[in-house]
């Protein structure tokens, strides 16, 4: 099993700037993709960037050049981190860490963050 502990959302201004974290912990020895999804009222959940253990790294369009995924691989955990920069209106959303397992095809979600950005 994997646990996912998220970080970092709050109320910021267009604009501005947020970093959020996830921390996976528990049997991480074979997360090989670690995944930023975010949901918006009214709407699917949707893909916004991924960091592979390789160092791939990939986003959706309408956020690149605004935001970078990090990755650090611990003894004991795994941390994705997403710093969000220039912010609009439209990046307001429950902000959900996913964690996706190699080796036995699992899947798991963090309890979401949100980000709400004020126009």
């Amino acid at each position: 099993q994997v646990q996912l502990v998220e970080s970092g959302g709050g109320l910021v201004q267009a604009g501005g700037s947020l970093t959020l974290s996830c921390v996976a912990s528990g049997s991480i020895f074979s997360l090989s993709i670690m995944e930023w999804h975010r949901q918006a009222p009214g709407e699917q959940r949707e893909f916004v960037a991924l960091a592979s253990s390789s160092g791939r790294e990939n986003y959706k369009d309408s956020v690149k050049g605004r935001f970078t995924i990090s990755r650090a691989d611990a003894l004991n955990t795994v941390t994705v981190s997403l710093q969000m920069t220039s912010l609009k209106f439209d990046d307001t959303a429950v902000y959900y860490c996913r964690a996706r397992d190699s080796r036995t095809g699992a899947d798991y979600w963090g309890q979401g963050t949100q980000v709400t950005v004020s126009s």
